[in-house]
């Protein structure tokens, strides 16, 4: 048992020191490790979009000068392009950095917001891109009102809740094989997204390739989990409130493993960040969500499918209703639950993939939606797999529409406070059974 144990945290040590997750950018704390010196190739990228905003609407702006001045005072100019968007590589040395537009070169007609700041001065602490933001057009913009917000609050809502539906499936697929309550799938999260950043942006792989191997290794993880942790808990005959208690220990260690390699620090992909976006009508969205919304429905409806159709999914669907009598009947109750945890694994590391694109990359990222997960899995039933998905798309509509009515920072808790009020009225949530006493 100590070797397996050992084993596991071996693999996790190595796949984040293998990962170059420990960054010389790390260290945020008086006690933290210096950085390392940086090589004299390495770059740093600044880039941006320029866009006038009117109350006409909003327009790229083309052809703008941008001059970069690096700590050592060497200049390094660029324009922006067709959609407004610029990108230059300057000489990486920390210290303060200075952006500035040259307002002559704007197109006529367009010029900073008054108040503006021009130019930009921001520190450098590490390589990581660094994202500026000029203000163009007047500054009477005009406000939508709370009737105009609600297609674009409806998209947002659908957006965060088909990929917060990826990992709530998982963490519904091993509940409803193990009863085991997870604590430690919001980490599993956050392995997935973690892993995408160190490919992408330490190794340089292409943002696809990063995140397909992310995807790949969070597989693996929940595969070496069950065989050296999980299974052998099991074949002990530790009690589902230890193996919580167990997952709540976990969590944590792997909280800590991840803030040790990277910090306090909020970081981002190297592609794909700022979009140029397109309106319909009373909807902005990004070809970049697009393929990420499709990627996750797809990937939805092959494992629904696979659960309703494959014999492996009929014996999964066995074991949540009565374990004792699918192995009775032949099935091999640990291979299907290994399986499970494999597939649950790479769902909620899909999910921290998609979540960086627009969450951004920090240490706690799947501890920020992990009790969203648990409310939409209540919310659609324990255990159902059509109810974590519907469940997921009515708490992130819930999450979204929220702020029309109330502050940002309280969305969370409204939408667990309609959980409470759906649960007093169907305590098996809408696509749970109710259970027999007695």
């Amino acid at each position: 048992m100590r070797l397996r144990i050992a084993a596991l945290l071996a693999l996790i040590m190595g796949a984040l020191l293998l990962g170059g997750i420990a960054s010389p950018a790390a260290s945020t704390g008086t006690t933290a490790p210096s950085a390392a010196p940086q090589a004299a190739e390495e770059k740093i990228t600044v880039q941006g979009r320029l866009i006038n905003k009117s109350t006409s609407g909003q327009t790229n702006v083309a052809g703008a000068t941008i001059t970069v001045t690096d700590a050592s005072g060497e200049e390094t100019t660029t324009e922006s392009d067709e959609n407004g968007q610029y990108s230059v590589d300057v000489p990486y040395e920390q210290g303060d950095l200075t952006v500035e537009l040259d307002e002559s070169t704007l197109p006529e007609g367009v010029a900073l917001r008054e108040g503006a700041r021009n130019p930009i001065k921001v520190k450098v602490e590490s390589t990581l891109p660094v994202t500026i933001t000029f203000v163009l057009g007047p500054g009477d913009r005009q406000v939508a009102s709370a009737l105009d917000q609600i297609p674009q609050n409806l998209y947002n809502g659908l957006y965060f809740g088909v990929i917060l539906a990826l990992g709530a499936l998982g963490l519904s697929m091993i509940f409803g094989t193990t009863g085991l309550t997870n604590f430690a799938h919001g980490e599993l999260v956050t392995f997935g997204a973690i892993l995408t950043y160190t490919f992408n942006a330490t190794f340089g792989l292409s943002i696809w390739i990063a995140a397909l191997l992310a995807i790949a290794f969070s597989a693996a993880f929940g595969l070496v989990q069950d065989l050296f942790f999980w299974r052998p808990l099991r074949n002990r005959g530790t009690g589902l409130i230890a193996m919580m208690i167990v997952s709540i220990g976990l969590q944590f260690f792997l909280r800590n493993i991840f803030q040790f390699f990277t910090g306090g620090r909020t970081v981002n992909y190297r592609e794909y960040i700022t979009p140029p976006g397109i309106t319909l009508g009373p909807v902005t969205y990004t070809v970049r969500d697009l393929v990420l919304l499709g990627v996750a429905i797809v990937l939805l409806l092959s494992v629904t499918l696979a659960l309703s159709r494959t014999r492996i999914g009929r014996a999964t669907r066995a074991i949540a209703d009565n374990p004792s009598l699918a192995a009775s009947t032949g099935i091999n109750v640990n291979r299907v639950i290994t399986i499970v945890w494999t597939v649950g694994t790479l769902l909620a590391g899909t999910c921290g993939v998609l979540l960086g694109f627009s969450q951004s990359v920090k240490f706690d990222l799947g501890a920020q939606i992990l009790l969203v997960m648990f409310a939409a899995i209540t919310v659609g039933g324990l255990g159902s797999i059509w109810g974590a998905i519907v469940g997921s798309l009515v708490v992130g509509m819930l999450i979204e529409m929220s702020t029309m009515v109330i502050p940002s920072e309280l969305k969370i808790a409204a939408a667990l406070f309609v959980l409470i009020l759906i649960l007093l009225v169907r305590p098996q949530g809408l696509f749970g059974r109710r259970e027999r006493i007695g």
